[in-house]
């Protein structure tokens, strides 16, 4: 599964409609949860059936004008977040294990069709939505020429609100794959806060604290925000404002992950990488800012992915021990978070402190990679079921991106 976004142009008329239809989603999303806690439910099932019966009580005459497929679709959110709650569970995940919980409308939302409930033009840049709340038809402005598939390959449509606007997402059943030429070198990447990472190579690349260069702009924003009265139209402004900045923000530091990943990928046939634990790390209030500002989450579920496409190994080390190993004897050396340098008294080596833990990395993979064969921890082109969480970029750009890094 690919996804491919456009921005749609809508007038206010629908722009309100695309609103009720917003707020009836979520009320069908808030309902069945509320069916589960009351014990009606026991499956995903129940909550299907459920939405059939929300749509025929005449207390929610609203809820008859959304789309069925989009009814059902929010049930299946509902249980998606009941399921992953009791899998927590099972797991015995530390601290929080994400009970569902109601959900207010706020700026950004959704709505998702399935296979009915919309329409193309022929052209495919238009999009006309058929159900009761009459949105009728909306341009979709962007790069993706949605051309190349046929109609029965788009499984879902989802109409997203932004702080900047209305878009439109296709989920295109097919699998993409792309060709490279074998390189003959593995890699490793050692992720940090001074430096965005290390490779096994030595280089390092610059971390570009895009949160703390923005964080100026943003406390000025958000003082102008909490200066507005409350209810006023210069408050609204003042938060369309203050959600633009943070947009561009999350932009800015998703496009930086994208392109590094991608570069990394087409440098390398075997990528080992450290798997962090951002979850637990950020419990640390002295680092959190810096650590959310990294990105290293988003860097490397995009490396997962670019691996699935290009047909490279991808392999996620457990961080235990490669910071104090020496790469070069195996002996152990304690080291503070403030020792950059990693000196060994067992074999006199001496290297940078990430690079070091770079190279600990990169045998921890390739042991991984021969140990397990390819199926534990390891992620090849082997499908793209999870890229409905993750919008696909044109491989059209990608000479562009790679030179955009190099400079």
């Amino acid at each position: 599964m690919i996804v491919y976004e456009a921005k749609a142009e809508a007038t206010i008329e629908q722009l309100l409609k695309v609103n009720k239809a917003l707020r009836t989603a979520l009320f069908v999303r808030n309902s069945c949860l509320r069916f589960w806690m009351d014990g009606h439910a026991k499956n995903g099932y129940d909550l299907n059936k459920y939405t059939k019966v929300l749509s025929d009580n005449p207390a929610f005459p609203w809820v008859s004008k959304l789309n069925s497929s989009a009814r059902q679709a929010m049930a299946e959110r509902a249980w998606a977040a009941i399921s992953r709650f009791f899998e927590n569970c099972k797991n015995k995940v530390p601290f929080k294990k994400g009970f569902p919980r109601f959900r207010k409308l706020q700026t950004r939302a959704s709505v998702e069709y399935k296979q009915s409930g919309w329409s193309l033009s022929q052209c495919r840049q238009y999009i006309t939505f058929t159900d009761k709340f009459g949105i009728g038809t909306m341009k979709l402005r962007g790069t993706r020429d949605l051309n190349y598939y046929q109609l029965k390959q788009i499984k879902r449509v989802r109409i997203v609100r932004r702080v900047d606007g209305i878009y439109v997402q296709f989920c295109i059943d097919h699998e993409r794959k792309e060709q490279l030429e074998p390189t003959g070198k593995s890699l490793a990447l050692d992720l940090g806060l001074t430096h965005f990472y290390t490779d096994s190579d030595g280089n390092k690349v610059k971390n570009p604290r895009l949160l703390r260069k923005s964080e100026k702009t943003l406390k000025k924003a958000q003082r102008r925000l909490s200066r507005c009265a409350k209810g006023s139209k210069n408050r609204a402004k003042a938060r369309i404002r203050l959600g633009k900045k943070h947009l561009k923000l999350q932009r800015q530091r998703k496009d930086w992950c994208v392109k590094l990943a991608l570069c990394v990928i087409m440098s390398a046939d075997i990528v080992a990488y450290e798997d962090l634990q951002v979850r637990n790390m950020v419990r640390n209030h002295k680092l959190a800012k810096s650590i959310s500002d990294a990105g290293w989450s988003i860097f490397t579920q995009w490396l997962e992915y670019f691996g699935k496409v290009y047909g490279r190994v991808v392999v996620a080390v457990p961080p235990a021990y490669t910071t104090i190993d020496c790469s070069n004897c195996g002996q152990q050396v304690h080291k503070t978070l403030t020792t950059r340098t990693h000196h060994c008294p067992h074999c006199s080596y001496t290297a940078c402190r990430d690079w070091n833990a770079s190279r600990n990395i990169l045998n921890k993979g390739l042991e991984l990679f021969r140990n397990t064969d390819g199926q534990s921890g390891i992620y090849y082109a082997s499908g793209e079921s999870d890229l409905c969480l993750y919008k696909a970029t044109s491989t059209s750009k990608s000479s562009r991106r790679k030179r955009k890094i190099q400079q």
